[in-house]
């Protein structure tokens, strides 16, 4: 399947998901790979991570762009050459990128139970809000890793926790959009955090 969806949040931003079924040698016909990225998605061990790195790339064709244009700094951040801003995810059988003027960090996750077993790992203030016991728990501890990972990404800053450092004001299942904002070492900062569900994954994204 081709592209799955496109969400234009605001004038300057763009949300690119795809649906990934296709095969592994559909999705390498037609890409121009650098030597580095070809060494690189050769030597993954599961199909199912090549499969989403391909799909990534036909992402970037999508907005206009190939692998040539991306490159990664020290910290594991993508970056484009001609400066616009961009993050990247996969899931399973989902991946995403959104491409931006201003900074942005998006992250797509599969809807599991199991999520509510790590909660005290990267929730403590949001506790405040939630109830574990609505039938909505899950689905709002998802948007909440979603959007906390990518504050995360957007920031690709050594020593910054999820827990601590990361924090998403009160919002409903019914909402799309709230805020959140960062506390690291005297930095404080306010973002806007969109989200939104199918079939059974969460794709949050950040944006300044």
């Amino acid at each position: 399947m081709p592209l799955y969806k496109t969400i234009t949040p605001n004038s300057q931003t763009t949300v690119k998901i795809w649906k990934i079924d296709e095969s592994y040698d559909h999705l390498i016909k037609g890409l121009d790979l650098k030597p580095e990225s070809l060494t690189r998605v050769l030597g993954m061990k599961s199909e199912l991570h090549q499969r989403g790195f391909l799909s990534v790339r036909h992402l970037l064709k999508a907005f206009g762009y190939s692998d040539q244009d991306l490159f990664y700094d020290a910290n594991g951040k993508p970056h484009l050459k001609d400066g616009k801003q961009i993050s990247i995810t996969h899931s399973f059988t989902f991946s995403g990128v959104i491409i931006s003027d201003h900074e942005v960090g998006i992250d797509i996750e599969r809807q599991r139970d199991k999520i509510a077993v790590i909660a005290k790992k990267f929730v403590a203030y949001e506790f405040a809000y939630l109830d574990k016991h609505k039938s909505d728990y899950i689905s709002r501890l998802t948007v909440i890793w979603g959007i906390k990972e990518s504050l995360y990404k957007l920031f690709a800053t050594p020593g910054m926790l999820f827990r601590e450092h990361f924090f998403v004001i009160p919002f409903t299942m019914n909402d799309s959009e709230t805020m959140c904002w960062i506390d690291y070492k005297g930095l404080k900062k306010r973002y806007t955090a969109n989200y939104l569900e199918f079939e059974g994954f969460t794709c949050a994204y950040v944006i300044e």
